[in-house]
């Protein structure tokens, strides 16, 4: 298994990306090419004290930066890290890819580069959280704010199927995220998505989900326009931050707390990781035709590693196979109903 790296994506490349390379060979038994720099790339795995072993360099001069417009990768900056990552992934170099860099130029490289699956209408990022009974997949998170019903429709459709095939569960329930419970919730957009989903027979379709309700383990997909589902995404971050923040706080603040907190060590740790972004590694995106993961912008090596296994992953469930015999299938019924 080759994983592609873009190793100057994100706020902390390359130093942590690198180490977190080097863990994932490590622990995953993968092997990685990182892009960029190559002089910069080997001086700082050198300063570092960090392992080459299984990890090849390929020198790409530019960067993108989170400031460069998304549509850079295409042409501007088409050398750059990235866009030599999409390049050898697309001419397949490695089995997926992963970056921490500028979530529309990902966006753009996967849908335009290495192209959607055929039939796919829009392609979506999709990150993974845990729930009381398991994990739930949110999609859309970011990549679509204007949506149809029937992009919706097909991210409940591909949510299912990755859900599925990466082992997450074995019937796919698939919620709407909504203000209410109720069929007629929602504006026309919702409204109308509702319909569709509920006719689709290529997963249970449980109705509305209210924010109250995402990690009950009601659904283990949770479909969403991309302004809804970032905010979403966003504000989950922040709740799980803050509250590690005050609990932190609590459990210092006096002696008694102090050792309150070291007889509950064990069960502070399992809850710390479940707060913890960096323990799910990032986000996938469906809908393209090779597997892509947009890992968190401020990963550090932890995280990037577990990006890293969530791409090597993907690449093994044949999640983007099964999409594309699905939407093939949807698509041919439809030209028969007509």
């Amino acid at each position: 298994m080759t994983i592609i790296v873009d190793g100057m994506g994100g706020d902390n490349a390359p130093l942590q990306i690198l180490k977190g390379c080097a863990m994932a060979v490590e622990e995953l038994g993968v092997k990685i090419i990182v892009t960029g720099p190559e002089a910069l790339l080997k001086q700082t795995m050198d300063e570092n004290d960090i392992d080459d072993n299984n990890i090849e360099i390929r020198h790409a001069e530019e960067i993108i930066t989170m400031e460069d417009d998304a549509g850079s990768v295409l042409k501007a900056k088409r050398n750059s890290s990235m866009g030599l990552a999409f390049d050898l992934l697309k001419n397949g170099e490695g089995d997926a890819f992963v970056s921490a860099g500028n979530s529309g130029a990902i966006l753009a490289g996967g849908t335009l580069i290495v192209k959607r699956i055929a039939n796919v209408k829009r392609a979506a990022f999709a990150p993974v959280f845990p729930s009381k009974t398991g994990h739930f997949m949110l999609i859309d998170s970011g990549a679509n704010e204007v949506c149809t019903p029937e992009y919706l429709d097909q991210f409940g459709t591909m949510g299912a199927l990755y859900m599925k095939n990466a082992g997450f569960c074995t019937k796919p329930k698939v919620g709407l995220l909504n203000n209410g419970t109720e069929e007629t919730k929602g504006p026309e957009l919702y409204q109308q998505a509702h319909a569709l989903l509920k006719e689709n027979n290529a997963f249970e379709f449980i109705g509305n989900v209210e924010g109250r309700g995402i990690f009950d383990g009601t659904c283990d997909v949770l479909v969403a326009d991309g302004f809804a589902g970032n905010i979403l995404l966003k504000t989950v971050e922040g709740t799980a931050m803050f509250m590690m923040s005050i609990m932190k706080d609590a459990l210092t603040s006096t002696l008694f707390s102090k050792l309150l907190a070291a007889m509950l060590k064990p069960q502070l740790r399992v809850m710390k990781r479940k707060l913890d972004y960096t323990e799910e590694g990032g986000a996938v995106l469906l809908g393209v035709a090779k597997p892509v993961v947009k890992a968190h912008g401020s990963s550090n090596a932890k995280a990037f590693k577990n990006a890293i296994r969530q791409a090597a992953n993907f690449a093994r469930s044949g999640a983007v196979e099964k999409i594309t015999e699905q939407l093939k299938a949807q698509k041919e019924t439809e030209q028969a109903g007509k």
